[in-house]
């Protein structure tokens, strides 16, 4: 099995895309703040991706859905303290995840260098 075959491999790369989509989540959740009737997107993958992982695939759908949260007179929900907390903790799981593909392309790189 090599690397690109990999359960740890396939998990990280479906992290980081379900990242990728949550952060333009975000960034519409912000973009419509005053939109009268909007409501918040959200971005769920961890537990599928958890499953996923445990059964050995990596391979997990992301779910992308509107705020049920209560809303403000004008029909909007997004709460922009929510989303600039959940945007800092997106940007911090993204970089930790471009980091370990970037470790095992390393560890790859470095082995072919030995063999």
């Amino acid at each position: 099995m090599g690397l690109l075959d990999s359960v740890s491999y396939t998990a990280v790369n479906t992290a980081l895309d379900a990242l990728a989509l949550r952060q333009r989540a975000i960034a519409d959740n912000v973009a419509n703040l005053q939109t009268p009737g909007y409501h918040a997107q959200v971005v769920e993958f961890e537990s599928a991706l958890a499953r996923a992982v445990r059964a050995g695939s990596g391979v997990a759908d992301t779910t992308v859905r509107r705020s049920s949260d209560p809303t403000q007179l004008n029909g909007n929900n997004v709460n922009l303290d929510e989303q600039t907390t959940l945007n800092v903790e997106t940007n911090l799981r993204f970089q930790l995840a471009t980091q370990a593909v970037s470790g095992q392309y390393s560890s790859v790189r470095a082995a072919m260098r030995t063999s």
